[in-house]
């Protein structure tokens, strides 16, 4: 869908495409915290969303998709495409490029320790936050499929009901250019076809590539000897919480 976007000219924020480094994850871990705070915080209004998206994007997709609720209420107008999947086929993508990617131990950990020391980002922490937001849990235990399934249910009925129906279009892969464009205003791109590269094994691709993209910023800090060294200092931190574990 976000490469349908694009072709139609728009603006498109989507977490898969691009390097790593430009996603804002700073801003979508605080913005996973004020929406789903576990103590006391302000809640995102308007101008938060347009720091975050807004003024940069004319369309949010996947990354956005924990947050619609309240980006519904930051704009009341925005207009809103609903696809659905059947649940199993979106479990298994979720699980295999997201879930396990953003808990797989202890490589997230590790990414994420040398993504936030050394290159000021956090794109594992921000993940984590919101899914452990949207799915009401504090674990990744907790991530698992009967919750999935409620979770899933739950969102889109939620979605449904707070998006009035002039605004949202309700489309399935496979449907064309017609009912999106209309829904858009429009005109249908002439002899473009539409993209459908959005299948699992698309997916996955992109997901290692954008992850290949992300270690490539951090292996060029190899050059000078950081890498080796930063490695080392993991080890012993690794090392020294351990030795504090067996002490207590």
């Amino acid at each position: 869908m976000a490469q349908a976007y694009t072709i139609l000219g728009y603006k498109v924020n989507h977490a898969l495409i691009g390097n790593s480094l430009e996603t804002n994850w700073n801003g979508i871990e605080k913005a996973a915290e004020a929406t789903f705070p576990t103590g006391p915080m302000r809640r995102f209004d308007k101008k938060d969303w347009d720091d975050l998206w807004g003024s940069q994007y004319d369309i949010v997709t996947d990354i956005a998709c924990p947050f619609v609720p309240e980006l519904i209420k930051a704009y009341p107008n925005a207009k809103v495409v609903i696809v659905q999947r059947s649940f199993d086929g979106w479990w298994e993508s979720f699980r295999k490029n997201i879930k396990d990617k953003v808990f797989e131990f202890p490589k997230s950990n590790i990414i994420a320790f040398i993504s936030t020391v050394f290159l000021g980002v956090r794109p594992i922490q921000s993940q984590r936050k919101a899914l452990f937001g949207l799915f009401d849990v504090r674990s990744a235990a907790g991530i698992n499929k009967e919750r999935g399934r409620e979770v899933y249910d739950e969102y889109f009925r939620n979605i449904r009901e707070i998006v009035p129906p002039e605004n949202r279009l309700e489309y399935k892969i496979g449907d064309g250019w017609e009912p999106l464009c209309k829904f858009l205003g429009v005109p249908v791109p002439e002899g473009v076809e539409f993209p459908r590269s959005n299948d699992g094994a698309a997916l996955n691709d992109q997901t290692n590539t954008r992850l290949r993209m992300h270690m490539s910023n951090i292996g060029n800090l190899s050059k000078s000897g950081i890498l080796g060294k930063i490695l080392a200092v993991y080890v012993l931190l690794c090392g020294y919480m351990i030795y504090r574990w067996l002490l207590r």
